[in-house]
């Protein structure tokens, strides 16, 4: 099942990817949820199902905006230095634990809105990375019991300032900038997805590969990302963790390849979609 947040003449509302169109949930009087993540927090997705297997109806994708897939997340937590490919193109050594940092969910737009480029600097990069969505509340979980807590998987661009991002060792004003990531298109329900280790990562700008990888690549998996993060915090529905970017990053280019106004990026994952953006200059 793909899950999609969106905007239409009526509004903020969520549903169902049906063939071209979108089933809506969100207004819905069998399911008591107005947005995705309150769908979530109730364990609905079952009877989310079921109710679409009764319907029928649906809105073409043309008449809809995308949002991001979890507008309204408690938490977004990315991991920094998280393929083996990224590590060793910045000449690092591997972490020994995760490096996290957050993202606040007004530096996200969604699947067809454009990214901002910022007044503050020219060294906007791309980051194609999977991102995970929490189904329910997860707290001092081990890794064999992970992927029970993952409600799905969505295409992640990590849009990074670099030079803001290296002011300091903190990472996070290079990834905070407004309107500066994306997160879509859809959320695919972990049931389709049993082994998030053996998905295909292609990022594109302008339509040229910029990035490509497997997901077992990754340093630090779904299932040890989640235990590791819900020993320090609780994770609760709806929470979002960006898992990383792999090598191919326009900041280790000769020369570096920035992100343009006028341009577009891709990210595509196996056994989800693409996630394509364009790119815009901040106004004023």
């Amino acid at each position: 099942m793909k899950l999609v947040s969106y905007r239409d003449k009526d509004g903020d509302t969520f549903g169902t990817m049906v063939g071209d169109g979108i089933f809506n949930i969100g207004r819905a009087p069998e399911i008591n949820a107005t947005t995705l993540r309150q769908a979530l927090e109730a364990d609905a997705l079952d009877a989310i199902q079921d109710l679409v297997l009764t319907r029928d109806a649906y809105t073409p994708m043309d008449d809809i905006t995308f949002l991001p897939v979890i507008p309204d997340p408690d938490k977004i937590i990315c991991v920094g230095l998280n393929y083996a490919t990224h590590v060793a193109e910045g000449g690092r050594e591997p972490p020994e634990y995760p490096m996290l940092f957050p993202r606040y969910a007004n530096t996200q737009v969604g699947h067809g809105e454009a990214l901002i480029r910022p007044k503050a600097s020219e060294r906007f990069d791309f980051e194609g990375e999977l991102a995970f969505v929490i189904g329910k509340t997860a707290r001092h979980v081990s890794q064999s019991e992970a992927l029970g807590y993952v409600a799905g998987y969505a295409c992640y661009n990590d849009g990074s300032i670099r030079d803001w991002q290296r002011h300091t060792s903190q990472f996070l004003p290079g990834k905070n900038f407004f309107r500066s990531g994306a997160f879509g298109p859809w959320l695919v329900t972990a049931d389709e997805i049993p082994d998030p280790t053996v998905m295909t990562l292609t990022t594109r700008l302008n339509g040229a590969e910029m990035q490509r990888a497997t997901t077992d690549d990754l340093i630090f998996g779904v299932a040890r990302l989640i235990e590791y993060i819900s020993t320090f915090t609780e994770l609760v529905p709806g929470d979002v963790v960006a898992t990383g970017t792999t090598g191919g990053v326009g900041a280790y280019r000769e020369p570096p390849v920035w992100m343009k106004a006028g341009e577009t990026v891709e990210v595509e994952i196996s056994g989800i979609g693409t996630l394509r953006n364009s790119v815009i200059d901040e106004a004023g």
